[in-house]
């Protein structure tokens, strides 16, 4: 489990077939082999370590819906620890689940924040709340605006400063996790308009 908090943005080094190598630094500090980092909001586990690097295997499925399966060498990625029973929630829940990919529409300065728009389908339009979390590229924000075809978020200073979000050009994809809450109350809900139909027949 994450916060969406990032530590650090690190590089890839290398990506080949299902490995992928992370140039970092602070995220070392206290990691073990086995443990897991998300890499823009994917949760993967740590192959091997050394002075400079992480390495890690990643599955056809993962590569599928995320954007890992196209980033290439040199490109920046948000990186975070998975929490403790000491860390500090700042962010909210995040499974480090990536359910599918968004696309990136605008930056708009809006004083010394900048406003963030980016598209996705309704499958997952209906699971984003207005001031409500989501999760992109494994950061964690509070959605400010919402209609038929896609969301936007207000992005503080600290933010831009802390993430690889502004790295990013108008067309890229974006790895997204929408509220697992959200998720689970469909789910029950349908279960139980599924019992009541049934019994009334």
């Amino acid at each position: 489990m994450f916060t969406g908090i990032i530590e650090e943005v690190g590089r890839v080094r290398r990506r080949e077939g299902g490995e992928l190598v992370i140039e970092c630094h602070e995220i070392l500090e206290g990691s073990q082999l086995g443990d897991s980092i998300a890499v823009n909001g994917v949760d993967l586990t740590v192959r091997t370590m050394d002075g400079d690097s992480m390495s890690f295997d990643v599955m056809p499925e993962t590569f599928r819906r995320s954007n890992l399966g196209s980033i290439e060498p040199g490109e920046a990625v948000n990186l975070e620890r998975s929490v403790t029973a000491a860390t500090r929630l700042s962010g909210h829940i995040v499974r480090g689940v990536v359910e599918a990919t968004c696309r990136l529409h605008s930056l708009i300065p809006e004083g010394d924040a900048i406003i963030v728009r980016f598209e996705t389908d309704a499958e997952h339009l209906k699971y984003i709340a207005m001031k409500g979390p989501v999760c992109v590229d494994g950061i964690s924000l509070t959605v400010m605006a919402k209609d038929a075809s896609s969301f936007s978020v207000s992005v503080v200073q600290y933010t831009q400063e802390h993430t690889n979000l502004l790295q990013k050009q108008p067309g890229a994809l974006i790895n997204l996790e929408t509220d697992i809450l959200a998720r689970y109350i469909e789910q029950l809900l349908e279960a139980r308009a599924a019992t009541t139909s049934a019994s009334t027949q």
